[in-house]
């Protein structure tokens, strides 16, 4: 991973290593593991030295860009439930999820790789996501507009098997379907009072 100096990165250090990340999910995720790293600092917009400075290895490269798709996708939650209702947050971040899957299938050979390697790229990522969910869930469940039966791992469930099966970028209508349709699922069959 990037050398950890303890001290915060300054601001302009900071957007550079989030430009390398953005731009290494979507080169490995076109190339595999055969990508380039000065491939990965042009489309960053950085210099190939700024790339190794942060990342000296490619599978500490392809290990923090996972991590940061997994931080993406749980970060987002307090925001979406900020800005809309529970329901509709939930809904948009299951958008996300499958955003996040498609990268990760993107990069599975560039992920096999870091395993091999002897480092575990998924540590924590199922409870993190599972956290996430979770509090999507609980907010709409207290809102009544979901179901009281349905568990955030029943709903990981459903999300995990919409991944694997429809997680290609040419099959995000068949994945949107899905999840509309597991969403739909969701909703009370009879009005819920709010719970307090």
């Amino acid at each position: 991973m990037a050398r950890d100096t303890g001290r915060p990165l300054r601001a302009d250090a900071q957007r550079n290593r989030e430009k390398i990340l953005a731009a290494a999910v979507r080169v490995f995720t076109e190339e595999g593991l055969d990508a380039h790293f000065e491939r990965i600092a042009k489309e960053a917009g950085v210099g190939t030295g700024t790339l190794y400075r942060n990342f000296p290895t490619r599978e500490a490269l392809i290990e923090a860009a996972y991590r940061n798709e997994v931080a993406r996708l749980c970060e987002a939650v307090p925001g979406l439930l900020a800005t809309m209702p529970p329901h509709e947050a939930l809904r948009a971040w299951t958008r996300r999820f499958i955003d996040y899957a498609t990268a990760k299938l993107g990069m599975a050979e560039a992920l096999r790789a870091v395993v091999a390697s002897g480092t575990n790229p998924y540590a924590e990522s199922h409870e993190l996501i599972q956290a996430a969910l979770t509090s999507l869930m609980n907010a709409a469940t207290a809102a009544g507009a979901i179901r009281t039966d349905i568990s955030p791992t029943d709903m990981f469930a459903a999300l995990a098997g919409i991944a694997l099966t429809s997680a290609n970028p040419d099959q995000r209508e068949q994945a949107e379907r899905l999840l509309d349709l597991t969403l739909d699922g969701l909703r009370p069959t009879a009005p819920q009072a709010p719970t307090n």
